[in-house]
């Protein structure tokens, strides 16, 4: 049932990205974002009633797991969107840094809290704190005001703009190279929640315990990349550090094969979080820097369907092959997967790629 959930939030996202891209070109991302928020209060405040009065089902939690996918599928690419509208491109890898900062602060502390109120005040409550939680976000969010709003108007029906942000992405080979980067590594090597539980299970030989080590190290070494990058960022982009990350990445998975130690997979997993963080923060920049502003919701619509729209492929990938082969095999074959596809990107447009790697070489 965890699994089916799990499609049920993600699904939307793969079948329904692209939608959204001409949904967030078309209006204000302002307006948006603040419409999501309400969307998750309404969703958040339905969860914490059927709590509450007992009355929730297994089937409410899918129908709502769905509508929290559906909304977020909206969400994400007026949101990443909009941070160039906030502080301009100068600025930007810097913002989406700061933001993933946030993100991983969260990730740590948030489940330790909730843990805290479900123990004294029982899970009811995290739903209700929760939908409360977002009143203070939309108040804030209406308050907000951006240097640029761009949009353009609805001159055609959706699939057609939608052909032509694919074809505008085909015509970008920075852009081309950043979506296949991102297929590659987004699909095979960012499976961990699947992993992890299995892998300190079987591998570890630990419980809980060791599953919440791991992914608190994983949370750890993704908020010391956000750091990291936000420090050293200063308005440049390293394109080299797609390729350069994406690779780590995928040969760390495959280093855990080495190890039966829980401290060396812990600082193993911490590093892995960290190359994670680094991937997807210059992708992210990659394409956002690389777009114009008519086209911008539409590609971050496809950084979207690329980063969580991937995850039902690779969650089953992940999950055929630790059950047809053994724990131990999850990072492994997600690692050389990742490494062996990473590596035909980069034999095919090695041109462009090593016209990265030069020092000099800093344009978008």
């Amino acid at each position: 049932m965890v699994g089916i959930i799990g499609v049920c939030q993600f699904l939307p996202m793969l079948m329904f990205s692209l939608f959204a891209g001409v949904i967030v070109d078309r209006f204000p991302k302002k307006n948006i974002i603040i419409f999501t928020q309400i969307l998750f209060m309404a969703q958040a405040a339905v969860m914490a009633a059927l709590t509450f009065t007992g009355l929730i089902r297994v089937e409410h939690v899918l129908i709502l797991t769905a509508l929290y996918g559906l909304t977020q599928t909206l969400d994400t690419p007026a949101r990443q969107s909009y941070f160039i509208d906030l502080v301009g491109k100068e600025n930007l890898m810097n913002a989406i840094s700061l933001n993933s900062t946030v993100f991983n602060i969260a990730r740590i502390v948030g489940p330790a809290i909730s843990g805290l109120v479900m123990v004294l005040v029982g899970t009811s409550f995290c739903f209700l704190i929760n939908a409360v939680s977002f009143i203070p976000v939309i108040i804030t969010m209406s308050l907000i005001t951006a240097r640029g709003m761009s949009t353009h108007s609805a001159t055609r029906q959706v699939l057609p703009e939608i052909a032509e942000g694919i074809r505008y992405i085909a015509k970008n080979e920075t852009l081309i190279v950043n979506v296949l980067a991102m297929a590659s590594i987004c699909t095979f090597a960012m499976n961990n929640d699947v992993i992890i539980p299995v892998f300190a299970r079987t591998v570890l030989g630990s419980g809980a315990q060791g599953y919440t080590g791991l992914m608190s190290a994983w949370g750890v070494g993704a908020f010391i990349g956000a750091i990291f990058l936000a420090y050293t960022s200063r308005g440049k982009i390293r394109k080299k550090m797609l390729i350069l990350s994406g690779g780590s990445l995928a040969v760390l998975q495959i280093l855990t094969v080495t190890t039966r130690n829980y401290l060396l997979c812990i600082i193993i997993v911490g590093a892995i979080g960290f190359a994670n963080l680094a991937f997807l923060n210059t992708a992210n920049t990659i394409f956002q820097l690389s777009s114009s502003d008519e086209y911008r919701g539409r590609v971050m619509s496809v950084y979207s369907f690329l980063n969580q729209g991937s995850t039902p492929l690779g969650n089953f990938f992940a999950g055929s092959v630790m059950e047809n082969v053994g724990g131990d095999s999850g990072f492994v074959s997600c690692g050389l997967a990742a490494l062996l596809t990473l590596a035909a990107i980069v034999t095919a447009k090695r041109k462009t790629i090593m016209g990265w790697m030069k020092p000099q070489s800093k344009s978008v």
